[in-house]
């Protein structure tokens, strides 16, 4: 490799097995994994603003999801809001933090991910489409952060 495909000045052409020409390179950084990078960012952010949201809904009107139903998750709504607003705003730091392409960032948010997919899943008696679309947006948020992380290795 001469020094300046080492400086990432000119363009690395990425093969695949079979000879097929991949996207091009940059020294380290694909226009792919920048574009997952953005995405996983973004997603997190907003899974975290909807964790705040949700999580206030639940302690500032109590009424506003279904309680009457009993569950196995015995806990009452204004924990649950708790649960939400703390887990949404740890979310949210790092978030920020995929953002910045910090490398903590990448595996956290994946954790965190998990976490705020197993305390929606808990929550969907009281409020199930929305917690459902949470879910979903957190399996977007750990593919987009595992591809991330299988890409820098």
């Amino acid at each position: 490799m001469t020094s300046a495909h080492a400086s990432g000045s000119e363009p690395i052409p990425g093969t695949y097995p079979g000879g097929r020409v991949g996207p091009t390179e940059y020294g380290d950084t694909s226009s792919m994994a920048l574009g997952t990078s953005a995405f996983a960012g973004v997603m997190l952010v907003m899974v975290s603003i909807f964790q705040i949201l949700q999580g206030i809904a639940a302690t500032a009107a109590g009424t506003v999801y279904v309680t009457g139903a009993e569950y196995v998750f015995q806990l009452d709504v204004t924990t649950w809001g708790w649960i939400h607003i703390v887990v949404g705003a740890i979310a949210l730091a790092t978030g920020i933090g995929v953002l910045a392409g910090q490398t903590w960032a990448y595996v956290a948010g994946i954790v965190l991910a998990a976490v705020s997919a197993l305390a929606n899943f808990a929550f969907i008696p009281y409020y199930p489409f929305w917690t459902l679309l949470i879910i979903a947006f957190d399996v977007a948020v750990i593919w987009a952060l595992s591809t991330l992380v299988a890409h820098r290795a």
